[in-house]
């Protein structure tokens, strides 16, 4: 892979990127303990965007890991997990509020607190989408990376503490041109007493396209039609 971008997600701030076609996200979760939002809109047309029921139902899973395909709610992949040494990521448990935030941790005003004020993941998420002509409305169900939300019989959840682990990298190559918005603040389950965010390193680099043998594309009958469609919508 030929790297085109690097930089530092710092705690509790946002980014927000066009990544194309034939390259590929790296997160890498510096110190333990993070959580990343993400929410991806195609970057041509940001009224298609990642579909959790989509993604789930398609490949009968409950969690993002290395294997998925992250689908449109058009039906295409806009992106695939290609590597993961964390093993689960949450789909299903959303993001921090400004009330949440203020009820678990307690409010902190950048005029009050300057760079050690408190953001929640939805004012977060939202401001870049607003960089890119989006907002309120767009927002969908989001992703969050390294994250992982039990689910027990009676259907209660569970955040797990410890699933990730400093150094713990997840890939994801890109099938369209995807915009990709992401935020580091605490999962909104996280029992931590204190606010407590966690850097990410964010690397872009240039990809191979997904070949016929591929075994995102080969890992159900259904992402084997979810990759011909993405191909489909370039031709």
């Amino acid at each position: 892979m030929a790297q085109i971008f690097a930089e530092v997600l710092p705690p509790g701030a946002s980014r927000s990127r066009i990544c194309r076609r034939n390259t590929a996200l790296t997160l890498t979760d510096l110190e333990g303990g993070a959580n990343v939002s993400a929410l991806l809109y195609r970057a041509s047309d940001p009224l298609e965007r990642y579909c959790m029921p989509d993604t789930l139902k398609a490949q009968h899973v409950s969690r993002l890991t290395a294997g998925v395909a992250l689908y449109s709610d058009m039906g295409r992949v806009l992106a695939s997990v290609t590597h993961d040494t964390c093993g689960w990521h949450d789909t299903i448990t959303g993001h921090a509020t400004a009330g949440h935030v203020a009820a678990r941790w307690g409010a902190a005003s950048y005029q009050e607190h300057r760079n050690d004020w408190r953001r929640s993941a939805r004012d977060a998420l939202l401001v870049e989408l607003a960089k890119h002509g989006l907002g309120a409305r767009d927002l969908v169900a989001n992703v969050n990376f390294f994250t992982k939300v039990a689910v027990d019989e009676a259907g209660a959840l569970r955040f797990v503490a410890g699933n990730s682990q400093a150094g713990a990298a997840v890939i994801l190559r890109f099938e369209l041109d995807t915009l990709v918005v992401l935020c580091s603040v605490p999962h909104p389950l996280d029992p931590a007493p204190a606010w407590s965010p966690r850097p990410v390193r964010l690397e872009i680099a240039s990809v191979a396209a997904a070949g016929d043998a591929d075994a995102v594309r080969r890992a159900c009958a259904e992402n084997g039609r979810g990759f011909a469609a993405s191909e489909a919508a370039l031709r």
